[in-house]
């Protein structure tokens, strides 16, 4: 077993795959400072750029990793989207805002995505618990009644390995080798079209209206969108027959591109690559086998037209690493495992089912893409993933401490909002920490004391500022948020907030303050 912990027991953690997924549910536990091994089947990162979109809230976990102020140097807000009629006439527009949001980031946000993973890679270098081996291939993964194994081949020597674990994360995408270990199946929800993506860098400014376009052509539907200082990005539907091969020029791709292009000499086009994709609905039937757990695209796969695949996989790795490092820790009971499933299926699907919709109603020709187009243009605004209103009380969730209160707040997200009414105040993220938070208008020296005792932080917003009128909106006496910012409770008092609060006395790192 050549990569067993020094002491001879297994390490607690095993993580296949090092794409977003991977890395970020990696450097989260490791804040928490459980050991973790990272496996994937490449020494560096996967250079191709795949994901170009993320939200003020995948921006907020960014944050929490410690990369949020390096990922704003190479990222940029976009405006927002815009339909487009065939003959390119507007349809609609959709804002974004620039400005800081509920989350406390730019709402849209495009960037490149071997770059993101980059930062992902050096910032995980900087966590002592979580070492990564790069040019293996994942085998086979068992596992009994404590342990689980991950059986593995070097790529360079040809050398077969093993490694025992508490427990295998899978992040190793739509093939993954560790879903199939467990036996779970991807569940088809009803969606499939092949596109052909177009990544092009210039230095000549297009003049284009700088957000996403999207084309409603129901004879090839496409979309555009600026992602960096000089590199584009367009997506065709292929018609029947159509493969990439087809535009392997640029004088095949200049009928596609032109009304975009149209300053911009051929030969100031710099084509990175024409690939063709094919976009999926599917969510897997189980994320969770004992000790075997799936994350990013080995749970699911979303069809791109939201901007939500990469982001749902972070969201995975938000929800589980508290939940795996207090059960790991001892803070928590087993049982709180169970939620992962409950509480991110739920939201994948809903996720996913949007995309569906809006793709259906910006590609579909004749009377039913008329009528969907109908439907869609006055919501189009809320068009990005469902707040996950009832993550936190899902059919059948047992765990006691997770029992929940009748309220509006209760399975949403605490804001990121400034706790005083200075210029330069802090936002909650900031106080919060990486625990539990006990979140009320006031509380006593000695309430916070108690608080403290259980490892939890006390944070109390100074009357006037952005937070503490969002708790007098809701008429919030005291609520309990959980690591990953979902209120997991409200009560009457602090007093009965702190009765009802868990114990997690981990030691964890404070996010990065970007301002």
């Amino acid at each position: 077993m050549s990569e067993q912990a020094s002491d001879g027991r297994a390490v607690p953690v095993v993580v296949v795959g090092a794409g977003p997924s991977g890395l970020a549910v990696a450097t989260l536990l490791g804040q928490y400072g459980v050991e973790c091994l990272v496996l994937d089947r490449w020494e560096g990162v996967y250079q191709l750029p795949r994901a170009v979109h993320l939200d003020d809230e995948i921006y907020r976990i960014l944050n929490r990793l410690g990369v949020a102020a390096r990922f704003a140097a190479m990222s940029r807000p976009a405006r927002g989207l815009r339909l487009l009629t065939a003959e390119h006439r507007v349809i609609a527009e959709f804002q974004r805002s620039a400005d800081s949001a509920t989350h406390g980031y730019p709402q849209a946000n495009m960037f490149d995505q071997p770059g993101l993973e980059q930062l992902m890679r050096e910032n995980l270098r900087s966590v002592p618990s979580v070492s990564l081996r790069g040019d293996v291939e994942v085998n086979r993964v068992t596992q009994g009644n404590t342990t689980a194994r991950v059986d593995f081949t070097d790529r360079v020597t040809g050398a077969r390995e093993s490694v025992l674990a508490g427990y295998v994360l899978g992040c190793d995408g739509a093939n993954s080798v560790v879903r199939e270990a467990m036996g779970a199946v991807m569940e088809d929800l009803g969606f499939e079209q092949r596109w052909l993506i177009l990544d092009v860098d210039t230095t000549v400014p297009l003049n284009q209206w700088d957000g996403v376009h999207q084309l409603c052509d129901p004879h090839r539907a496409g979309t555009y969108m600026r992602v960096g200082k000089v590199r584009y990005r367009w997506e065709f539907r292929l018609l029947p027959g159509e493969t990439a091969a087809d535009f392997s020029s640029l004088e095949a791709l200049h009928p596609l591109i032109r009304p975009w292009t149209r300053d911009a000499p051929a030969e100031d086009l710099h084509v990175i690559r024409v690939v063709e994709y094919t976009f999926r609905a599917q969510v897997a039937n189980k994320w969770r086998d004992r000790r075997i757990f799936l994350l990013g695209d080995a749970a699911h796969l979303t069809p791109p037209f939201i901007g939500q695949g990469m982001g749902a996989g972070l969201r995975d790795a938000m929800n589980l690493a508290w939940k795996l490092a207090g059960v790991l820790a001892g803070d928590l009971p087993g049982i709180t495992l169970d939620s992962y499933q409950a509480e991110r299926r739920r939201h994948a699907k809903r996720t996913i089912n949007l995309a569906k919709f809006v793709g259906r109603a910006m590609t579909a020709g004749g009377r039913v893409g008329s009528v969907l187009r109908r439907l869609l243009i006055p919501g189009l605004h809320l068009a990005a993933a469902p707040e996950p209103s009832g993550t936190a009380r899902p059919a059948g969730f047992r765990t006691r401490f997770l029992a929940l209160t009748g309220t509006s707040a209760v399975g949403r997200f605490c804001p990121n909002a400034p706790t005083s009414v200075t210029s330069n105040a802090a936002r909650f993220d900031e106080i919060a920490g990486n625990g539990f938070t006990l979140l009320a208008p006031a509380i006593t020296s000695a309430e916070r004391e108690r608080i403290l005792q259980k490892g939890a932080a006390p944070v109390a917003p100074e009357a006037g500022s952005e937070l503490h009128q969002w708790l007098v909106r809701h008429r919030i006496a005291a609520a309990v948020v959980r690591p990953d910012r979902t209120i997991m409770l409200t009560a009457a008092s602090v007093s009965e907030s702190i009765s009802r609060l868990p114990s997690f006395h981990l030691v964890t790192a404070n996010a990065e303050r970007t301002e």
